[in-house]
């Protein structure tokens, strides 16, 4: 290798370093509108919840950026198959987290026009917990990565089933406080779409962890998804 392939190969080396310490940022925000996110409804803190809307845009910011620069990358160093396989599995990977971005603002935009008398109590505690797993994924899922850990990408994306079996539980619970009164039907189905947008940042952190399957493997994982069988659109 010459000094002055050597000088290439360390100049895109930096440029990757760059770009992986922007995505481990965007996993970090994204993570933390969930968290504030589930938080918000919890206490009905309207002005946390505001918080949480604004911070959207830091995210889809970030999320442009990434993509600028992971193209203006592959437009100036022709990286090879390998590099370029790392390049398109952030991309496609920051996309996921500003997606997991949108979700946590629709949460706290059903937050502030859920009535305070809704029964939040009853079902905050599940709603919590759900998005505590679906932040600790999408840490694991970004490290798996940044790492090019295989096994605990796999290990990701076999969790997703946990995430789903307990939006199921929650689903089912809603569902019967419905039928108790017509009352119940509006704040319910604002929870319903609450969860429904928890569940569906899970299924984009187990997309990241199939692209780290992919960056780790070189192809992406040929079986289904496991799903917990009920499946409602919000």
């Amino acid at each position: 290798m010459t000094e002055s392939d050597q000088h290439i190969l360390s100049a895109f080396d930096r440029d990757l370093e760059a770009l992986q310490a922007h995505f481990i940022r965007l996993s970090g925000l994204a993570e933390t509108a969930l968290t504030e996110a589930a938080k918000a409804l919890e206490t009905h803190d309207l002005a946390a919840a505001d918080k949480v809307i604004a911070a959207d845009a830091a995210i889809d910011e970030l999320e442009e950026f990434i993509q600028m620069e992971a193209a203006s990358i592959i437009a100036r160093r022709a990286p090879t198959a390998v590099d370029l396989r790392r390049l398109l599995a952030v991309m496609r990977a920051a996309h996921s987290l500003e997606r997991v971005g949108d979700y946590a603002k629709n949460v706290a935009k059903r937050t502030r026009v859920l009535p305070p008398s809704a029964p939040v109590e009853g079902h905050a505690g599940t709603i919590r917990r759900m998005c505590a797993l679906v932040v600790r994924l999408l840490d694991e899922a970004t490290r798996a990565l940044v790492t090019k850990d295989a096994d605990l990408a796999a290990a990701v994306r076999k969790r997703d089933l946990d995430i789903d079996q307990m939006y199921n539980t929650l689903f089912r619970s809603l569902f019967t406080y419905m039928m108790e009164s017509p009352a119940n039907i509006g704040p319910s189905m604002h929870l319903h779409f609450i969860a429904k947008n928890i569940e569906r940042a899970g299924d984009h952190a187990t997309t990241i962890a199939e692209q780290a399957l992919y960056l780790a493997t070189g192809a992406l994982p040929s079986d289904p998804r496991p799903k917990a069988g009920l499946e409602v659109e919000g």
